[in-house]
């Protein structure tokens, strides 16, 4: 039989005393106020799931939003994606030769090992975009913000980078041979590999 100062303790601890059944303690307990949201969590993304699969879905047009689509290894040869809203996408190993990119919101997106050869990337927004092993000789990146971009292997030779935003890029083994630097009249000389020389 438990004394008077344990039966005072388990009021104390448990409200009215402890509970004689598994359903009362559970509406003490810390998770009982939790669980109405996410109950209404799958709801809520059968709702957004067709959108957000319409837009990624879509054919090339300037101002699309593919913001975090997975648009690996396409086919998207001198489309016009003006404009377009890349953020978080992932074209990695797309063929974007000659395409046009003017004006694209880029931020984090991921363009690994991609074929850019040509393509106009005029005053894209890619800070932090991921450009491992990608193929931009003769791009045109005039005015593009490359902050903290990996360039890391990508071949730049023959591009134009005039008055880009390069800082905290990673150059590392990217081919730099012939490209414009960003004061817009140095043009980096033969073997500039990591740096403009």
């Amino acid at each position: 039989m438990p004394c008077r100062a344990d039966q005072a303790r388990a009021r104390r601890r448990w409200g009215r005393g402890p509970p004689g059944r598994l359903e009362e303690f559970a509406s003490r307990s810390i998770s009982a106020g939790v669980r109405t949201p996410f109950l209404l969590l799958p709801l809520l993304l059968l709702h957004l799931a067709p959108v957000q699969a319409a837009q990624c879905a879509a054919q090339p047009a300037p101002g699309i939003d593919w913001r975090r689509c997975l648009l690996e290894a396409r086919d998207l040869r001198n489309v016009d994606l003006t404009g377009a809203v890349l953020r978080d996408a992932s074209l990695s190993n797309s063929d974007l030769r000659g395409a046009t990119l003017r004006g694209v919101v880029g931020y984090t997106a991921r363009f690994v090992a991609a074929d850019l050869r040509g393509a106009d990337l005029t005053e894209a927004e890619l800070l932090r975009a991921d450009m491992t092993r990608a193929n931009l000789s003769g791009a045109r990146l005039v005015g593009a913000d490359l902050r903290r971009i990996r360039f890391f292997r990508a071949d730049l030779r023959g591009a134009d980078l005039t008055a880009a935003r390069l800082e905290g890029a990673d150059l590392l083994h990217a081919q730099l041979e012939g490209a414009r630097w960003i004061d817009g009249t140095r043009l980096c000389a033969a073997g500039s590999v990591g740096a403009c020389r």
